[in-house]
């Protein structure tokens, strides 16, 4: 465990990258006159993003005072939680304006934006469902594919961050991206997600 002075310093860093994005983008001119509802949806979509930081470093036992044992457990809970936010962003849109939606879904949507949003939600479902019937799979089978759909997710959500120009402060939202594949792809690394593996211990 890393010294008390280290530890605190990672989890500070860490809040910050999670917090700040948030605030910040609940400061933007482009909220003005909006109605709550899409509000509502835009800051789901800012939380999703954010979380998405967080579920490589858990599983990763990259975080002080969370080993990786630990952290499967509270990588399960956010991944409920990512989901949730999801489906907050996207039914909170499809309330304020359901034809756009509906061209996303579709993917018919002349915004490159939409389209990389909807096949980062459709690899979250799938991952999400792939967490629940992972009993039912060969061990090393599901951690492939699992770990196949995750990248998915952190790609298409990137991309869709980085296209689109909503209430997201542009360096923070930046700077957050590339923290969410850096993390990802040190996380891979280290756990060597690609090569055959024993199950984990629970």
């Amino acid at each position: 465990m890393p010294p008390r002075p280290k530890a605190l310093l990672i989890w500070a860093a860490l809040s910050a990258a999670l917090v700040v994005p948030v605030a910040l983008s609940l400061t933007s001119p482009l909220l003005a006159w909006r109605d709550p509802v899409y509000i509502a949806a835009g800051l789901a979509g800012v939380i999703a993003m954010a979380l998405l930081l967080l579920q490589p470093l858990q599983v990763s036992g990259a975080l002080p005072g969370l080993p990786r044992t630990r952290g499967r457990k509270t990588h399960r809970w956010v991944g409920i939680a990512l989901v949730a936010t999801v489906l907050a962003h996207v039914g909170g849109l499809w309330l304020t304006s359901p034809p756009d939606v509906v061209d996303a879904l579709l993917l018919r949507s002349p915004t490159p934006f939409s389209v990389w949003g909807v096949l980062a939600m459709w690899a979250l479902f799938a991952a999400a469902l792939l967490v629940a019937l992972h009993r039912r799979l060969r061990w090393r089978h599901w951690r492939i594919a699992h770990a196949t759909l995750g990248l998915l997710v952190i790609s298409g959500s990137v991309a869709h961050a980085l296209l689109i120009e909503g209430t997201m402060e542009v360096i923070s939202k930046t700077l957050l991206c590339v923290l969410v594949i850096a993390a990802t792809l040190k996380t891979y690394r280290d756990l060597r997600v690609w090569r055959y593996s024993m199950p984990p211990k629970t």
